[in-house]
């Protein structure tokens, strides 16, 4: 019973990152073919980094994800407290409705209808003028308050109001009381909330195609486009690139958390 289940929980993480291992091994494949391996090379690494327009949609997603996840990080965080800690108000539920709305709904409803909220926003106040960068940061800080506000209020529920209720029983007016312990008690769910978003605008291609316009194209558009007329070993370097910025990343927490927890 114990060899089935390794051998089945080795085909699932298999079946998981070989496509993952695939491209990396092939985005060092010195032909174009991606099927086809002609020996070892990195020239689609120097093909990569003299390709602008990859570049130039490199940063701009890496802007309006950061961008994007600060607003969410706002709206979200107060949305999250005010769910948690003001459990009865007139309009709770349609506010909690409305904001988990996009956890549900599929990602074409929720850029079609922020498509039509741009250009009826156009039609009577001439804002925004056209749709690029902007349209599409708020676009994603709209569909990642919700998720930023699942955390921060999950974490408020788990430490409860102890703390809150002692530090103002010792005289805090409640604005000190929330930036001297509700703050750092939310500190956890803020960076979790923060790098959610940041990685929902990162990784978002069919809200960005509806509410994007000429030249503002985010990465993950421009791989799509590239995609559908075949992968090309670029792309691959490209993958690989992310593959291991985001281990170095996690590497780097890990490593953090354990000096930190060692201390």
């Amino acid at each position: 019973m114990r060899h089935s289940l390794t051998a089945w929980l080795i085909a699932c993480y298999a079946f998981l990152y070989a496509p993952i291992a695939f491209l990396v091994v092939f985005s060092f494949n010195d032909s174009r073919m991606v099927t086809v391996w002609a020996g070892f090379s990195t020239r689609w690494y120097a093909t990569l980094w003299h390709d602008r327009t990859m570049i130039d949609a490199a940063l701009l997603s890496l802007r309006i994800a950061a961008v994007s996840a600060s607003l969410a990080l706002v709206i979200g965080t107060l949305a999250g407290y005010a769910l948690a800690r003001f459990p009865r108000f007139r309009g709770r539920g349609a506010f909690q409705a409305a904001l988990v709305a996009p956890l549900v709904l599929p990602e074409v409803i929720t850029g079609l209808s922020l498509l039509l909220l741009f250009v009826a926003l156009t039609q009577l106040t001439g804002w925004p003028a056209g749709r690029g960068a902007g349209t599409v940061t708020i676009a994603h800080a709209a569909v990642s308050v919700a998720y930023v506000a699942v955390v921060v209020r999950a974490r408020l529920a788990d430490t409860g109001t102890t703390l809150e209720d002692a530090a103002m029983d010792l005289y805090a007016p409640p604005w000190r009381a929330f930036t001297r312990v509700t703050v750092p008690l939310l500190a956890p769910a803020l960076v979790s909330g923060w790098l959610l978003a940041f990685t929902l605008s990162m990784d978002d291609v069919v809200v960005a195609s509806f509410t994007t316009g000429p030249g503002a194209s985010t990465l993950p558009m421009v791989v799509f486009s590239l995609t559908r007329l075949g992968a090309t070993p670029e792309i691959y370097a490209l993958a690989t690139v992310i593959v291991a910025a985001v281990t170095v990343l996690l590497l780097s927490a890990g490593l953090l958390l354990r000096a930190r927890r060692a201390g």
